[in-house]
């Protein structure tokens, strides 16, 4: 039995390329006897019969597995939606880097269809969710799949904050900010910003402050458990934001504070079978490259 029968795809907008991929995507699982499911945003981009739409959250409780093309950045999307649904998700790079989205548009129809005749391995990856609070007020919240970050918006100036771990006071620091990474964000923003890069299968979170304005904080891996807690210095002049992948964004006001923990559900990420973590890091990131004469 097909344990994949309804599939949703879901195509980063704006890009010829995507909307190339996902018409080929398409016609091979329609070739193939699937029900698929297409996004609303980019069923205009796929005219044509057999198809059913239908919004992200829609896809999350009708679909047997959704396929991504594009870039990391519209799996980050997808997962921070999909999530809650317990549905396996699968990444076909259309983007730049494509450490989630690692299957190669050059290799789309042989990778997906093993994937669908169940070759395949299972990632689960975990999401935080953060909260910004003033006083009792909520002002907002949302997931992150790769880092929850606190910046100064538009301002050129310093954040004042004091961090907490699980209650514990860590340091008050004065800085352009925090990124709050987890395993999967590890290779992102927090990686320029000097933090380590984490195995996917590691249970924690790294804190990699941001131009800080001393000589000896350094980046602090702790347990995924861990309840985070930051609460902007009130004597700080200016009104940072909060980030969640880059992608959504809370503006905050001197005194409010930003609890940060791990999400209750996990994303399932699949991969083909000869996924290998360190192999993408080293084509990603040119690890091994020889150096030539010139």
């Amino acid at each position: 039995m097909d344990q994949f029968r309804n599939i949703g795809l879901i195509g980063r907008l704006g890009s010829g390329r995507v909307v190339d991929t996902l018409k080929r995507l398409k016609r091979f699982l329609l070739d193939t006897g699937h029900t698929v499911i297409l996004e609303d945003a980019v069923a205009d981009l796929l005219p044509g019969h057999q198809q059913q739409v239908c919004s992200r959250k829609m896809m999350g409780e009708i679909c047997d597995l959704v396929i991504v093309v594009g870039g990391d950045g519209s799996l980050l999307g997808a997962a921070r939606a999909l999530c809650r649904y317990n549905i396996p998700v699968l990444g076909v790079n259309r983007g730049g880097l494509g450490f989630l989205t690692d299957i190669p548009p050059d290799e789309l129809e042989q990778k997906v269809g093993d994937v669908l005749a169940g070759q395949y391995m299972v990632e689960t990856r975990f999401l935080l969710d953060a909260f910004v609070r003033r006083g009792e007020e909520q002002l907002g919240t949302s997931e992150a799949l790769n880092d929850v970050l606190l910046h100064p918006g538009k301002s050129a100036r310093m954040i004042e904050f004091e961090l907490y771990v699980d209650g514990q006071f860590v340091y008050s620091q004065k800085s352009d900010g925090l990124i709050v990474a987890t395993p999967t964000g590890s290779t992102a923003y927090a990686l320029s910003a000097g933090g380590p890069i984490m195995h996917p299968k590691l249970d924690a979170v790294v804190l990699v402050p941001m131009f800080p304005h001393t000589l000896s904080s350094r980046p602090i891996v702790v347990d995924g458990n861990s309840e985070l807690k930051i609460i902007i210095s009130k004597q700080s002049g200016i009104y940072p934001q909060v980030s969640c992948d880059g992608q959504v964004h809370i503006s905050c006001a001197p005194g409010d504070s930003i609890t940060i923990r791990k999400k209750p559900q996990k994303l399932r990420l699949l991969h083909p079978l000869d996924h290998n973590f360190y192999a993408i890091c080293r084509s990603k990131l040119g690890w091994s490259s020889r150096l030539t004469d010139q």
